[in-house]
């Protein structure tokens, strides 16, 4: 299952759940059974009046989370060529359910993102009411170069971001450090990796039954405090002017063009970031664009929604399993793109991935706005 879950007992008697993602050798990659397992069990903590606080890690000092079992999906996209695989419906209505319940959670909830927090792992560490991250932390949505696109919410909170950022980071699939997930809002804590015994050890000495607020707030203050040292300098925002000049364009392939070409630029981590987009698929620059359009006036339960349709439909084209063919599973770094020139790829093609691909209500519809 890959889950493993505790409860600890504090001083005054009040219970705090701590939820592992457990499979370490895999950088803790989420399978259908363990986002079911987990949210299995978190829902019953926020029904238990005896736990009082939650949270959620992952084990192993490389990563958090490094996104979806996207292999596991990608076999079953094969064996049904043009359709959506039912393990692709399932998964991906069980990840944003979860997703979602982490965002409306009635409990505090940390999420501690250290190492890899990618794709699946960056929507775990987003929905949480405090965010957490470390000097190794690296959160990054990478979908550019597995033919896949930001889904997790993050049409959400990619669109959110200031200026151009969100678009950039969704393009390029660039990593960002401690400081700028600060800087930008996608974290709320700094602490040092070995500090997290002590977050655990701090929260069992507090007394839960009043100001809890003003406690937990003082005791995360105090540990921040300690770490500030090894806090890392900021990457994106510094360069945010040069960004929004860039992508101050009307459509996906201006976009694209314009941070391509930045793979000759002198400032290495722009170079980096045209070059991962100019080895991206040209496909998810197109529904990059669109999804971050669309959701500027969305709720979160519409984004959820949208994501949902764009998931499955994405398993339904070629590009998805052609990515992960070509970086996860034979690893030749050579992919071989339905479309591979961005001022080919079909209006047609990008407006068919928002269309609902099942009969009847929508399956989240459930959800609570």
């Amino acid at each position: 299952m890959s889950i493993d879950c505790e409860v600890l007992t504090g001083v005054d008697g009040a219970r705090i759940g701590i939820a592992s993602l457990d499979a370490p050798e895999a950088l803790n990659a989420l399978s259908l059974n363990m986002i079911e397992a987990l949210d299995e069990q978190l829902r019953g903590w926020a029904s238990d009046p005896g736990i009082v606080c939650v949270l959620l890690r992952g084990k192993g000092s490389k990563a958090f989370c490094a996104g979806g079992d996207v292999r596991a999906l990608v076999n079953a996209c094969r064996e049904h060529p043009g359709s959506v695989p039912p393990l692709a419906a399932s998964f991906f209505a069980a990840e944003y359910r979860l997703d979602y319940r982490l965002h409306t959670y009635p409990k505090p909830l940390l999420c501690w993102g250290h190492g890899h927090v990618l794709g699946g792992g960056l929507g775990l560490l987003q929905g949480a009411g405090i965010r957490i991250v470390t000097p190794s932390s690296r959160l990054a949505m990478p979908e550019i170069s597995i033919g896949l696109y930001p889904d997790v919410g993050a049409s959400w909170f990619l669109s959110r971001l200031p200026g151009k950022l969100g678009l950039f980071l969704a393009l390029t699939g660039a990593p960002i450090n401690a400081r700028d997930a600060l800087d930008l809002g996608l974290a709320d804590r700094f602490f040092g990796e070995r500090q997290q015994q002590a977050l655990i050890d701090e929260l069992l000495q507090l007394n839960w039954q009043e100001q809890t607020t003003l406690q937990l707030n003082s005791l995360l203050k105090c540990e921040q405090h300690r770490a500030c040292a090894e806090l890392p300098e900021a990457q994106w925002l510094p360069r945010r002017a040069l960004i929004d000049e860039a992508l101050d364009v009307a459509d996906p392939v201006a976009a694209w063009r314009a941070i391509a070409g930045l793979q000759r630029h002198a400032d290495p981590l722009l170079a980096a970031a045209g070059q991962r987009l100019h080895e991206g698929c040209p496909l998810t620059a197109h529904l990059v664009w669109e999804q971050l359009r669309r959701a500027r006036h969305l709720s979160l339960v519409q984004v959820f929604q949208m994501e949902y349709a764009m998931s499955l439909n994405c398993c339904r084209h070629p590009e998805f399993s052609e990515g992960v063919r070509a970086r996860l599973l034979d690893k030749d770094n050579q992919p071989r793109w339905h479309w591979p020139d961005v001022d080919q790829v079909p209006t047609a093609v990008v407006d068919a991935h928002f269309v609902k691909v099942w009969e009847g209500r929508h399956p989240l519809a459930d959800m609570q706005q």
